[in-house]
C-alpha cells in the first residue's frame, strides 16, 4: 500500500472511531454531579463516602463492579432527551444502564440510608463542579416497595413528586426544596433524574431513604412509659403490702389496760379504785368462809 494511501486510511480511522463509541464514553464530561444529601449510592460507595464506603452493601457493590467508584460524579447517559423509561432498562436504574456502575443495581436492603420524615420538607443537595442549565425530576418509590428486589420503573410513579428547573449553583452544589409524600413508611429509594439542557447528558442517581414507622414508635413509647410506671409503683405496692401485713398481726393481740390517771390533787401511785373494790370483795368472801367453818365445828 502506498504511503499516501496508508496515511489517509489511518486519518480516516482516527476520525471515524470516536463516532462509533457511545456518546457517554466519547470524551470528558461537560457536567458532573451527584446527590450528597440524601446521599446517593455512588457517593456512599466512592472514596468520598467515608465510613459508608466500608459498609457491607458498598463492599459488595465494588466487588460486583470490579473497580471502585472513583468517578462518582460521572454517572451520565447522552441523548436520552426525556425518554428515560425507554432508554434505561428495568433493574438497571441506579447504574443508568452503564456497565461501569453495575454494582449500584444490587438488590439489597442495607444500603447506607438517610432518615427522612413523611410529609416533611426535603432539601436535596446535588453537588456539581460545573454550572449547567437543566431540569431535576425527583421520584420516590411507591408504597409497598420491596428493597429486596431490583428497582424497576413500575416501582416509581409516572410523575415526579418534585421538579425544579435551573436552580442556582451555590458553593458547588444545587439545593432544591420539595415536600415528601406523606404516605410512605420503611425503606424507599429517592430516584433523581437531572436532564441537562446545555448538554446532551442526563444524570441518574439512587438515594436510599428510611421513613420511620410513627405508629410503631408510638407503641414503643407507650410500652416504655408503662414499664417505667411499673418500676415506680413496685416499691409503693411493696410498702402498702408490708403495712397491711403489720395491721393484720395486731388484730389478735390483747389490749393492755391504760396506765392509771391521777385525779387532781392526788398522787398517781397506789391502786386504782377498781383494784380496791376487788380486794374488799375478796376479804368479805374469806371472812364469811371462816365463820361458816366455826359453826360447823360447834355442831
Amino acid at each position: 500500500m502506498p504511503r499516501t494511501t496508508a496515511h489517509r486510511t489511518a486519518l480516516a480511522a482516527a476520525l471515524v472511531t470516536p463516532l462509533l463509541l457511545p456518546l457517554w464514553a466519547a470524551g470528558p464530561a461537560r457536567a458532573h454531579g451527584a446527590p450528597t444529601d440524601p446521599v446517593s449510592r455512588v457517593v456512599s460507595c466512592s472514596p468520598k463516602g467515608g465510613d459508608r464506603a466500608g459498609s457491607a452493601a458498598c463492599r459488595a457493590a465494588v466487588a460486583a463492579n470490579g473497580a471502585p467508584f472513583t468517578a462518582w460524579d460521572n454517572l451520565r447517559v447522552a441523548n436520552v432527551d426525556g425518554r428515560d423509561r425507554q432508554t434505561i432498562p428495568d433493574g438497571r436504574l441506579c447504574s443508568g444502564g452503564l456497565p461501569a456502575y453495575r454494582g449500584l443495581d444490587l438488590a439489597r436492603a442495607d444500603w447506607p440510608a438517610t432518615e427522612v420524615a413523611p410529609g416533611a420538607r426535603l432539601t436535596l443537595r446535588y453537588v456539581s463542579t460545573i454550572p449547567h442549565t437543566g431540569t431535576f425530576r425527583m421520584y420516590l418509590t411507591k408504597p409497598g416497595y420491596d428493597p429486596a428486589g431490583p428497582l424497576t420503573w413500575a416501582d416509581l410513579p409516572e410523575e415526579p413528586f418534585a421538579e425544579v428547573t435551573d436552580p442556582a449553583l451555590t458553593d458547588g452544589a444545587y439545593r432544591m426544596e420539595a415536600t415528601l409524600p406523606s404516605d410512605r413508611t420503611g425503606r424507599h429509594v429517592l430516584y433523581t433524574v437531572w436532564q441537562n439542557s446545555s448538554t446532551p447528558d442526563t444524570y441518574y442517581s439512587c438515594s436510599d431513604v428510611v421513613f420511620p414507622d410513627r405508629e410503631a414508635e408510638k407503641t414503643a413509647e407507650k410500652t416504655e412509659k408503662a414499664e417505667e410506671l411499673e418500676k415506680t409503683e413496685e416499691p409503693e405496692r411493696a410498702a402498702e403490702t408490708e403495712k397491711s401485713e403489720g395491721t393484720e398481726d395486731t388484730k389478735g393481740a390483747v389490749a393492755l389496760p391504760s396506765p392509771p390517771v391521777s385525779a387532781p390533787g392526788r398522787p398517781a401511785s397506789g391502786p386504782s379504785t377498781p383494784m380496791l373494790a376487788g380486794g374488799a370483795a375478796a376479804v368479805l368472801v374469806l371472812t364469811g368462809g371462816a365463820a361458816l367453818a366455826v359453826r360447823l365445828r360447834r355442831r
